[in-house]
């Protein structure tokens, strides 16, 4: 068996080779399809710290990403038409600036996440999950009749927006920019996993008695993690937008929640590189069979009801062949 931090290595150098033999083959598609899986991986990425570290089974991370999504294409639509977004007593303008709205989105997302966790988790099992899932239909629907912004036919942004010293529309620039936000995000999970926060998080999954036992406050810590989940969802939702200089009702759908979380399952559970791993499979899943079939989900199900069934620490877990603590 392959040590699993040798894997994540593996992975991770993976992710750069690919994009660098893109740029010297001439073929700028392989390195947007690079971009998506980094993207798509640091969706998931966020969502493994609610669910492999907290244990909360959340269908409702869909809300973070669409609001990381239309945070990007409201403030990048003002800045393009120049009309204010706000006039009056205080006159706010739109950006073109990615790190302001990097930095709206996960301010926003951080805010919806913590209203949303503060009710949903006054539940839990089925309906914790249930709750998370009205919540993103209450945002789709929302986002539909919202007309100002485009309805259910999307807003586009003509121009991707832009990054100090950096031209972004070149696509080698952006994918550095996504896969360097990946790498801070990942050392932040690491080091959470490892932190007082995660050891206390890890114990009020497992057993919440005996952590109240030992003066802790379950719900207090699952909340802080969820919100810190929903940050970075946001966060790759504000990407994600910019890759597709668009933005649509369906980023807020169940299904977008669906994949992300397959992706989790996929890769491996509270394992640091799986929602990498399982990024990376669903869209060379997604390109490949795509072309096949328009029914390519078919293979993807079948490939979920494998993993699911007989390797339940994912696809890493199946290499590395270690197991964490609540496979």
């Amino acid at each position: 068996m392959i040590r699993e931090s040798y894997l994540n290595t593996f992975v991770l150098a993976l992710l750069i080779a690919v994009p660098a033999w893109a740029v010297v083959a001439n073929e700028p598609f392989t390195i947007t399809l690079a971009t998506r899986a980094v993207i798509f991986a640091l969706a998931a990425t966020g969502l493994n710290i609610a669910l492999g570290l907290g244990g909360m089974v959340s269908l409702g991370h869909a809300v973070f990403f669409g609001i990381g999504g239309y945070a990007m294409g409201i403030l990048a639509h003002h800045a393009q038409t120049y009309t204010p977004l706000m006039d009056g007593l205080f006159l706010i303008e739109g950006t073109k600036s990615m790190p302001v709205i990097w930095l709206v989105a996960m301010v926003t997302s951080g805010i919806a996440a913590l209203l949303i966790g503060l009710v949903s988790l006054r539940t839990g099992g089925v309906y914790f999950i249930m709750i998370t899932l009205a919540f993103g239909q209450m945002f789709y629907y929302f986002s539909i009749s919202w007309a100002t912004y485009g309805g259910e036919d999307g807003l586009s942004i003509y121009l991707r927006n832009d990054f100090p010293g950096l031209n972004t529309l070149v696509p080698i620039n952006f994918f550095a920019i996504c896969f360097t936000i990946l790498l801070i995000v990942l050392l932040l999970n690491a080091l959470i996993a490892k932190s007082p926060f995660g050891l206390a998080l890890n114990a009020a999954r497992q057993v919440p008695q005996r952590a109240e036992a030992v003066g802790l406050n379950p719900q207090r810590l699952k909340l802080v993690a969820f919100v810190i989940s929903g940050v970075i969802t946001g966060l790759a939702g504000a990407l994600f937008a910019d890759l597709n200089r668009f933005v649509s009702p369906t980023m807020f759908s169940w299904q977008t929640s669906g994949e992300i979380m397959i992706f989790i399952i996929l890769g491996g559970v509270a394992r640091l590189c799986g929602p990498v791993v399982g990024a990376v499979v669903f869209v060379m899943l997604e390109h490949v069979l795509g072309d096949l079939s328009d029914y390519w989900h078919i293979y993807l199900g079948v490939l979920l009801l494998l993993v699911v069934m007989f390797v339940r620490g994912g696809i890493v877990g199946l290499i590395a062949g270690k197991h964490v603590a609540h496979d």
